[in-house]
């Protein structure tokens, strides 16, 4: 089981939870890559600086947040067929449905108190890295620790009909698809898609769960 530090994964999932806290400041530029990320940042800070006592009492007002305009900017399908890999061919239209709410939805209760911690010292964001063929790209950033050390957290995003979208975080070289990949399949082996939906479905937290 790979475990993420909460204080960064926070961080770094505020790149791609950023954007819902966008309508209550600023909206979101989404012509490329490294200007969705960057002013989702700044519309996040501005968003939390407003609210944020209310945000650390009560983290439902964050998830409502993410809640309302996460979709999109955040590819929900996508990363979940690349988290199901192969039981996402073998999954009904139905099972496909339940688990892409069901892993959103874990996502939110599990960062969204944490989200209201994020302050924009913590973020750094470089220059987007863009594919020649121009579909995909990769934003490098750089969360600070309490202790001052910098963490590389790099977002990957996918241009589609819709405009640019994320669907990974990679913190330091773990990539978040693939450690829900690699625990939700062993599962999957052993108890059934089914079993795990329902689990995610009664908010029992999936894999990668924050440690101190």
């Amino acid at each position: 089981m790979i475990r993420i530090p909460g204080l960064v994964t926070a961080a770094a999932c505020a790149a791609l939870l950023l954007a819902p806290l966008a309508r209550a400041a600023d909206p979101v530029d989404a012509s490329g890559p490294g200007q969705l990320i960057e002013s989702a940042a700044t519309s996040m800070l501005k968003a939390l600086d407003a609210n944020r006592d209310a945000y650390r009492k009560d983290p439902r007002k964050v998830e409502a947040l993410v809640d309302e305009v996460l979709l999109p900017h955040f590819d929900t399908e996508y990363a979940a067929r690349l988290v199901l890999a192969t039981h996402w061919r073998t999954a009904t239209p139905a099972q496909r449905e339940r688990f892409i709410k069901g892993f959103y939805n874990s996502l939110l209760r599990n960062y969204g108190s944490a989200l209201a911690e994020f302050t924009g010292d913590r973020l750094k964001v470089l220059p987007a890295q863009i594919a020649p063929d121009g579909q995909r790209a990769t934003v490098r950033t750089e969360v600070k620790r309490d202790d001052g050390s910098r963490v590389p957290v790099n977002y990957s995003l996918r241009k589609t009909a819709d405009g640019w979208k994320a669907w990974d975080v990679t913190i330091e070289g773990i990539s978040y698809v693939k450690s829900f990949r690699e625990d939700f399949g062993a599962e999957i082996d052993g108890k059934g898609l089914d079993a795990v939906i329902e689990r995610l479905e009664k908010g029992d937290t999936p894999v990668a769960k924050p440690s101190a």
